[in-house]
């Protein structure tokens, strides 16, 4: 069925898997949220006051971004079925695995650094 501004219903089964990449990336952000929380409240502290507190903002702060990245991607992807033209590139997995990356390096320095 086509819309006014020319665009059709995409196939309900393509609607659907955009829906679980969408769920997909905020299972993923909700678990990096979750682990920032666990480390500020669960991990003993590392060498110097405060470092919890910045790898758990680091990590709730990228949960914060893959979230709403989430939104921008599935909502782009929805609208180039609509438009029935290429899907859009995406950088989220680079970025997330660089982001890795990054945190990962930070607390491998924090820990060997520590007393």
């Amino acid at each position: 069925m086509d819309d006014q501004d020319g665009s059709a219903d995409p196939d309900y089964r393509f609607t659907l898997a955009n829906e679980r990449t969408f769920l997909a990336w905020i299972r993923t952000a909700l678990a990096l949220i979750a682990g920032g929380v666990a480390v500020v409240q669960l991990v003993p502290d590392y060498g110097f006051p405060g470092a919890r507190r910045i790898v758990g903002a680091l990590l709730a702060g990228m949960g914060v971004l893959v979230a709403g990245g989430s939104v921008r991607r599935w909502w782009q992807v929805q609208q180039a079925m609509r438009r029935d033209t290429v899907l859009p590139p995406t950088r989220m997995p680079l970025l997330l695995g660089a982001g890795l990356v990054v945190l990962t390096v930070v607390v491998l320095v924090l820990l060997l650094t520590a007393r």
